[in-house]
């Protein structure tokens, strides 16, 4: 009985090391500052009290420490993302859309990128009911990406979900955009690369689509 006891204690033991290995929160606090950690831990967990997608903050956060932003700079960051989260939700229910989590990054993703609150109200409020908004949302912003002004993008993807298009049909016109635009050197030796886009959730289920912030923007 004692030697029984004594492995469960080592097992229960083994599984809780296990869990902490992989438990965001603590890892944030390995790799951060102990004031920026309760910083950055306190925002994730308002955030899950408001029924936000927490989990991309905390990927966010051990994104950028590994690629080694300054402990300020992924503070500033994830504060960002976190405030537009609550506008793109916000956006979005009044709309009487009632969004993902994935929708939710992804109306972050664009709010980042300058598009205003109204503008992704209006885009889930003309969408197909029961549409799904996270790759075309992730569609504008590619498109903004590659040059395009935040209302033409717009009006070029809510067309297209008046269309009823797919969201691999969308990701098909991001891409003929793009190989019409490509350089006469893509794809031939020593010329630009030239790669087809292929958004989170073509295929697979996004996880943090568009770009969740950008580091050391301003307000």
């Amino acid at each position: 009985m004692k030697r029984l006891f004594i492995a469960a204690t080592l097992l229960f033991a083994s599984v809780a090391s296990a869990q902490k290995a992989h438990d965001p929160s603590a890892q944030l606090r390995e790799v951060l500052p102990a004031s920026v950690a309760d910083h950055v831990l306190a925002t994730i967990a308002d955030a899950r009290a408001h029924s936000l997608p927490a989990a991309a903050l905390e990927q966010q956060a051990l994104r950028l420490s590994r690629k080694g932003a300054k402990p300020a700079d992924i503070q500033k960051s994830v504060d960002r993302s976190a405030a537009d989260m609550k506008q793109a939700k916000g956006a979005l229910e009044k709309s009487g859309h009632k969004p993902s989590s994935d929708e939710v990054v992804a109306g972050s993703a664009l709010l980042d990128r300058g598009v205003d609150g109204a503008k992704v109200s209006e885009l889930a409020k003309s969408a197909p009911s029961g549409r799904s908004l996270a790759v075309p949302m992730y569609v504008i912003g590619t498109l903004m990406d590659r040059g395009m002004k935040s209302d033409a993008a717009l009006a070029k993807v809510s067309a297209r979900l008046a269309q009823h298009a797919t969201d691999k049909q969308l990701t098909a016109d991001v891409n003929a955009t793009a190989s019409e635009h490509r350089p006469a050197t893509a794809n031939k030796a020593g010329g630009i690369a030239h790669r087809p886009v292929n958004p989170p959730g073509v295929g697979m289920r996004p996880a943090t689509p568009g770009r969740p912030a950008t580091v050391g923007r301003h307000a």
